[in-house]
Formats: C-alpha cells, sequence, structure tokens
C-alpha cells in the first residue's frame, strides 16, 4: 500500500508501516527484497530470530512475505523516542545465512495531548514586576512529529500573555508572562485555561485550569546556584540512595525568603523513581533504577519562596551499568535422536546467545559443562554451533545430557546453562554373541523325537531390528546323512531338539555348527559349536564270544582225570557292546552235571575244578553258564560249555558220539555216518599232503626272505575298550577282521579261551581223533611248519615258536603278508597266547 516502503541496503531490508495495523496485515515481500525464491526459504527453515519477549512479525515461508502478527502500539513500543524501529534476523540453513530487517513504525495521531494536573495554582504577588515568567505544568503526548504538541493556547485576559519554548530535546513548554502588574484589590484572583493542541489530522487537544491567587509584598524570587546540576548513580541501587543536592537562595528575609523544592515537570515513570526533600533540596532514589532501560534522566526542579516566586533548574542523572544480566540463550534448532555412525563434525544444534549488559559486562562465551564427546563453534555473531567431536557408539552410551554453560565477562561474572537431551540411535554394527564358547548336551539313547537337548542363547548388543537374533543350523554332514535329519535349531528360541531316535552303538556324539543372525542389514552372525553325546542305556545283552555255539558240531573241553583242584577248564568270553556298568559282566554257573565239580569266576569267566577228579566221574560234563550284566534292569544271555573228562580221545570220542546221538539211530544210518567219515578223511589226508607240499615251498621262500634285511614284526592284537578299568576279562581284546585280497570269506578272529587243549568233535566224522593226532603230531615239532591253504589259493605257515607246559605259542604267517591270519569256519583253533596268564587263540580256515 501507499503507506508501506521498503528500503534494502547491503543486507540490511528496512520497511516502514503505521502503528495500530490489524493482524495479518502485510509488511512487506521478504523473499523478492532478498532475492530468495521460495524454494530456498523452505529448504532452509527459514525462520524468525529475535530476543524480545513479544514477536511483532510472522514470516509466511509459503508465499515469502512478512505480516503482522500482534498488534504494534508505537507508543508502548518507542515511548517518545523517534524513530520508532525495532529489529530482527532472518536465519536461513544449509548453507547458513543471516538476514537483518528492521521494521519502522510510523505514528498516527490516537493521543490527545494531557496534563497531569487538573488544575494549576498559582500565588503571585502584586508586586511581581512586568515580564515575570510563571511555567506552566506542561501536557504529554504520546504522538510523535506533526501528530504530538505543537503549541498552547491561553484564554484572553489583561494581565499575562503566553510564551512558548522548547528545551534541548525538542519537547515545548509554556510559560505565562506579566505584561500588566497585578491589582489584588481589583483583581484578587484570576482563572484561566490553558490550551495544549497537537498537529495532527483531525487535530486534539487538551485542556488545563490555571487558579492564580494574587498575594501581596514579596518582591524577590528563589535563584539556583546552577542552572544544571549532574549526577552519576549504579544501576539497581536500592531505595533512599542519595543522587544529589540542589541548592537555592532567595533574597527575602522572613517567610518570603522559606524555599520549597519541587519537580516542576516531572515526566511519566520518573515520579516512581527519585524524590527531592521539599526543604533541603536532596534528591534520592525511590524505585529501581534499570541502565538497560533508560541510560540517563533529565529533571526539572523548581524551588518557590513563600510569596509564589520560583525559579527552575535542570538536573541530568546518568546511569552506570553493573552486571546484572545473565545470558540467554535461545534455542534455534536441535537435531535428536542422532545416528551412531555420524561422522565426527556433525551439527547437532545451533544456539544464540545475547547478553543485554553492555562492555565487559555483555560480552559472552559459549563452552559445554562435562566432558563429553562434543565441542562448541561460533560462527555467526552471537551464533553457535553444537557439533559431535567423536564418532558415537550406542552401545556405550545411548544418551546424552549435553549442558551448555555461557557466562559473560563481568565481575562478578553470570552464567546461563541450557541443557540439551541427545539420543543415538542405533546401527547394526554388532555381531551376536554366544554366551558360550563350545555347548555341551547330552541325551540319552532311545530317546523319543522331538525332545529338547538344550537351549542356546546369543545376545546383541544393538537394538530393536539389529538385536532379534534368529538362529540357523548349518549345513553339514554326519555320517553321510544331512545334519538336519538328526537335529534341529528354533529359529526364535534357539531350543535344539532331535529329530529322531539314537542308538549309543551306531554313533556316540554328534557336532553340529549353529549360526545367530541378527536383523540388521546387511544382517550380521557368529557360529558356535554343539556337542550332543549320547548316552548309553542298557539295551543290548551280553554277547559270548567263546564257546562258539554252533549248529553242526560240539566242541567239547577236555579235562583229564589226573587234573588237580583249580584246575582251568576253560573260559567263557562274552562282551557287551553298552559302555560303562552296562558293560560289567559276571559269570554265574546255573546249571551243572555235577555242580560239585567246577565253578565259574564271577568277574573272568573261567571254569576251574573245585575238587579232585576222580574216575567215577562222567565223561561228560554238560554246564550252562549265564552271563549279566551290570544294567538297571540287568540282560543276561546263556551258553552251554561241554567239558569232556577223560584221559584219551577214543573214550571222549565215544561218549561224545553217544551223546550227541539217539539211541534209536539204526544201523543205516551209523554206516552212513561212518562212511562219510571215511571219505572226509581220504579228503583231509590228500588236502593235507597238498597243504604239505605248498607249505614246504612256501617256508623255503619265508626263509629266504627271513635271512634278509626285512624286519619281522609280530602281530599283536588290539585291545578292546576298556570299562574304565573294570569289567569281566583282566584285558579286553578288539576282535578285528583282516582280509587279503580276492578273499571275502578268509579272516581271523581273536578271542579268550580257558582250555589248553582244544578239541572240535565232528560227530559224523569218525576220523576225528586221528586227524587231529596227526595235527598234533606236526605241531609238537618246533620247527616243522604247518602249511595250509584256502579255496582262493592263499598260503599260511602255522609255525610254533615255543612250547611249555600248558602254553603253546604260534605264529600265522601268511606266504606274501606276513602275519595275516584268516579263518572263518573255526575248524582247528590253535593257543597263540603270548603269555601263560592269557589264553589267545589262532583260528585257521583251510578250506
Amino acid at each position: 500500500t501507499s503507506r508501506h516502503s521498503v528500503r534494502k541496503m547491503a543486507g540490511h531490508i528496512r520497511y516502514s508501516i503505521p502503528e495500530e495495523m490489524k493482524k495479518g496485515s502485510l509488511i512487506g515481500n521478504v523473499a523478492q527484497d532478498l532475492g530468495l525464491d521460495l524454494k530456498r526459504l523452505r529448504s532452509g527453515r527459514a525462520r524468525i530470530v529475535t530476543g524480545e519477549s513479544i514477536q511483532y512479525t510472522e514470516l509466511k515461508t509459503d508465499k515469502g512475505i512478512l505480516v503482522v502478527k500482534e498488534r504494534i502500539d508505537r507508543e508502548q513500543l518507542c515511548g517518545d523516542i523517534t524513530p520508532c524501529s525495532f529489529s530482527f534476523e532472518v536465519i536461513l540453513e544449509n548453507p547458513m545465512e543471516l538476514h537483518q530487517i528492521t521494521v519502522e513504525i510510523t505514528d498516527i495521531n490516537d493521543h490527545s495531548p494531557t496534563f497531569k494536573r487538573d488544575k494549576i495554582q498559582f500565588e503571585i504577588s502584586e508586586t511581581a514586576n512586568t515580564g515575570a515568567r510563571f511555567t506552566l505544568t506542561s501536557a504529554e503526548d504520546p504522538d510523535v512529529g506533526v501528530n504530538g504538541l505543537r503549541e498552547y493556547f491561553l484564554t484572553e485576559n489583561d494581565n499575562f500573555v503566553l510564551k512558548q519554548n522548547s528545551n534541548a530535546d525538542g519537547k515545548k513548554y509554556a510559560e505565562m508572562v506579566l505584561q500588566k502588574p497585578l491589582d489584588r484589590e481589583t483583581n484578587p484572583s484570576l482563572s484561566l485555561k490553558l490550551i495544549a493542541v497537537d498537529g495532527g489530522t483531525p487535530q486534539r487537544s487538551g485542556t488545563v485550569n490555571i487558579d492564580i491567587t494574587v498575594l501581596d509584598v514579596n518582591d524577590n524570587a528563589p535563584v539556583f546556584n546552577q542552572s544544571v546540576y549532574k549526577a552519576t548513580v549504579l544501576e539497581n541501587s536500592p531505595r533512599d540512595t542519595y543522587v544529589t543536592t540542589v541548592n537555592a537562595s532567595d533574597a527575602d528575609f522572613g517567610s518570603n525568603s522559606v524555599i520549597t523544592y519541587y519537580f516542576s515537570d516531572l515526566n511519566s515513570g520518573l515520579s516512581d523513581l527519585f524524590t527531592v526533600n521539599e526543604e533541603s533540596g536532596a534528591i534520592s532514589i525511590t524505585g529501581l533504577i534499570d541502565y538497560e532501560k533508560d541510560k540517563k534522566y533529565e529533571l526539572r526542579i523548581e524551588a518557590k519562596d513563600q510569596g509564589g516566586l520560583t525559579d527552575s533548574s535542570k538536573v541530568i542523572i546518568e546511569v552506570t551499568d553493573v552486571n546484572d544480566n545473565a545470558p540467554i540463550i535461545s534455542v534455534m534448532s536441535f537435531t535428536s535422536p542422532v545416528s551412531e555412525d555420524s561422522p565426527s563434525g556433525t551439527t547437532i544444534g545451533i544456539i544464540n546467545v545475547k547478553d543485554l549488559d553492555s562492555g565487559d559486562n555483555g560480552q559472552v562465551n559459549c563452552k559445554i559443562e562435562q566432558n563429553a564427546p562434543f565441542k562448541i563453534r561460533s560462527n555467526l555473531r552471537n551464533y553457535y554451533t553444537l557439533v559431535t567431536d567423536t564418532v558415537l557408539d550406542r552401545e556405550s552410551v545411548s544418551e546424552y545430557n549435553i549442558t551448555v554453560v555461557a557466562t559473560d565477562a563481568g565481575m562478578p561474572p553470570l552464567y546461563t546453562k541450557r541443557t540439551f537431551h541427545l539420543k543415538v540411535s542405533d546401527v547394526n554394527d554388532n555381531a551376536p554373541v554366544f554366551s558360550q564358547g563350545v555347548y555341551n548336551a547330552f541325551i540319552t539313547e532311545n530317546n523319543s523325537p522331538g525332545v529338547s537337548v538344550l537351549m542356546l542363547r546369543a545376545r546383541d548388543p544393538d537394538e530393536n531390528q539389529n538385536a532379534r537374533i534368529s538362529y540357523i543350523l548349518e549345513d553339514a554332514n554326519i555320517g553321510g546323512s544331512p545334519v538336519s535329519e538328526y537335529v534341529s535349531v528354533n529359529a526364535e528360541s534357539g531350543v535344539v531338539h532331535v529329530v529322531r531316535s539314537f542308538d549309543y552303538e551306531q554313533i556316540k556324539q554328534l557336532v553340529f555348527v549353529v549360526k545367530a543372525q541378527d536383523g540388521g542389514s546387511p544382517p550380521l552372525s557368529s557360529n558356535v559349536s554343539v556337542k550332543i553325546m549320547i548316552q548309553d542305556q542298557n539295551d543290548n545283552p551280553p554277547q559270548v564270544l567263546y564257546p562258539v555255539q554252533t549248529g553242526g558240531s560240539l566242541v567239547a573241553e577236555m579235562v583229564p582225570r589226573s587234573a588237580d583242584v583249580g584246575y582251568l577248564v576253560t573260559k567263557v568270553v562274552a562282551v557287551d557292546v553298552d559302555s560303562g556298568q552296562n558293560a560289567w559282566l559276571s559269570y554265574k554257573l546255573q546249571k551243572a552235571t555235577d555242580r560239585a565239580l567246577f565253578e565259574v569266576g564271577l568277574q573272568n569267566g573261567e571254569i576251574r575244578t573245585i575238587r579232585q577228579v576222580t574216575d567215577k566221574d562222567a565223561v561228560k560234563q554238560r554246564l550252562t553258564v549265564i552271563v549279566e550284566d551290570n544294567g538297571q534292569p540287568s540282560r543276561s544271555a546263556t551258553v552251554i560249555v561241554n567239558v569232556a573228562v577223560a584221559d584219551s580221545f577214543p573214550e571222549v570220542l565215544s561218549e561224545f558220539t553217544d551223546f550227541t546221538h539217539d539211541k534209536e539211530y539204526n544201523d543205516n544210518l551209523t554206516f552212513l555216518l561212518m562212511l562219510a567219515l571215511a571219505v572226509v578223511s581220504f579228503l583231509f589226508i590228500t588236502c593235507l599232503v597238498v597243504i604239505i607240499s605248498v607249505k614246504i615251498y612256501r617256508w623255503r621262500q619265508s626263509r629266504v626272505l627271513y635271512h634278509s634285511n626285512l624286519p619281522v614284526i609280530p602281530y599283536y592284537p588290539p585291545r578292546y575298550s576298556d570299562t574304565l578299568g573294570t569289567g569281566t576279562l583282566q584285558h579286553v581284546y578288539n576282535y578285528e577282521v583282516c582280509r587279503t585280497t580276492d578273499s571275502r570269506k578268509s579272516d581271523c578272529k581273536f578271542g579268550r579261551g580257558g582250555s589248553q587243549n582244544v578239541l572240535i568233535m565232528d560227530p559224523s566224522s569218525t576220523g576225528t581223533m586221528q586227524r587231529i593226532q596227526s595235527e598234533k603230531s606236526i605241531l609238537d615239532e618246533p620247527d616243522s611248519p604247518l602249511e595250509v591253504s584256502s579255496h582262493h589259493g592263499q598260503h599260511f605257515t602255522l609255525q610254533l615258536l615255543n612250547s611249555q607246559r600248558n602254553t603253546s605259542i604260534f605264529i600265522c604267517r601268511h606266504a606274501k603278508h606276513e602275519n595275516i591270519l584268516y579263518s572263518e569256519s573255526m575248524i582247528w583253533c590253535f593257543n597263540v597266547s603270548l603269555t601263560p596268564e592269557v589264553d589267545l587263540f589262532c583260528c585257521v580256515n583251510t578250506d
């Protein structure tokens, strides 16, 4: 509009508007005047910055205009100060820009001149000289310029004329000048009106009554000894603080010389700040002196005697600033939360700091109070930026209370604190960590599928989705099968379940890897090894290794009738594939032909005589031995041991033949059996001749090999797994199978035996004893090896190494592979024990 004006000067815009404009009235187009587009205003978060409590203007960033926000009263804002204006800054970010705007408020004629008094009273002596001056009360008009007080008018009279003057500050005041002496006898009193008018349109005016009382005989007025008095006071001085004293004198005597002091034209509000003693003229403070409000006061003081004569003087009081204002911290912007991966130097806040004091009292320094990873920088006047000083770590500190302290340079200094609460937002920078390096768990075999074994626990110091952990079973093979066929892991809880039932005899432990992966992007993970040990149950009965229970032949242990008490008949050898106490075996004699003749060792399974064998004892003895383990409940196996009590083989053969055949067999069956025995004996002799021939040839070659530099390594059977050092056997051995090339039926089995002499009885053959005796005669010769061959053409040599009482030591050699033994159908078993205390049999297949 025509009332508005704008000036743009070097980044400083000045607008001019009248007071009392309505809210929302346009002040100016800031965007156009600053040369900024609306997009820049929005992206830069343009806003008005002012330290005043009342914000009179508002910036419309969507339109780029400045409008009136609050009612503006020029008189309230500036008083009689002209020109009246207020300033503020428009701040923009990214990059930061600062533009100062000044709005000048022009006056309108909205106030009439007013007098502080209802009436003015004078007591004037009739002897007053022509030209005497009488100062009148000044009218006040808050308006300024042409709208302010313009002139005074005095109602027409014969004695006084009106003279108008101006102070040094331009303020007008009026005086009555006596132009015609007063005559108390003619007019003892006068009533006049003083009219004050302003220069506005329309014109406004104010009126005060002047009552004049004419006194008699007082021809000397008081006179001040100084035309101007000057004084200095500190702001915030307490009440009754002495300022200065004015002094006037009167040449009259008596009551006409008594002077009274008073303020003649005290501005509005000053009457609450100062007072003058009417008698002494001492001026003192009665109110609060604020340097930031008024830095200097001018007072006009009057001296009046009893005759009504007066004189006036001026008192100038200068205020000295003290440090009574603490700095003011205003927050322009503050960003919270801030990401923990923000680089050092990231801006998190902008503040404005002002101090209303002047000089050193208004110089402000800002710093951060505590030792925190932040620092404060000063980029523009009174503006500071709060930035990070290092890379933040939410897992160490998730939030900060940053206290900014603004301190001025006064004595003593004043300070202001402002605390900013900053939260640190999380990023996925930590992988899950398991509480244990390795997890171990136990489960009993024959378990139910789906049972839980253990719970895995991993912790992630991140938060929310970055700390949400999923447990994943890593792909692997166990025994050729995927690990998922054995166990499963709950992805959320980390509980490990077994998928199938386990057999301790097949698998004793599971080792697999589980991965813990968080929900971040990208996800982070860590692995842990899990070991599940299968615990044994007593689910397998003992297995008898010796004596072997065959269906086609009967094995009998021979005991001479001359055997003493404690004679070792044989040993029952059994194993239990279970472990621990489930494999601890005990041997008991369940049945016996003569229980008074034999006993079984509870721990070692040895069958010994418990009395002297006599001729009355039966030749054939049948013992039933039960083998029990130590499990709960226990399991058992039964073995039948045939014992022959005889001194000769024919006797044994006849007895066992009768034992194994029914008496109802007819003669034809006997004939057929004898014929079959004869045929077998013939074939045996033929094979024996061939074997001996081959063995001699092999023996010769082995002798050549023996005399060579190649070492001969004896074969020792490996130990069977011990049951914690206790069990059935004093020495427990593994039973291993060793095969040669092209041999699927030839192997060697080692077992524990209990007899020095082993008989293999074949009821269908009468040539058994002769064959045994012939073999025995061959084996009794230390240097004559026994050569045998398999049906695959493999050749073996059985050589007697040592022969002692009750013990014979043999070594079985392959023609090409030394110390490799073969066996399948156990026809011949030879004691190859290395020590007298241990019985070890070598079984040779001669098919």
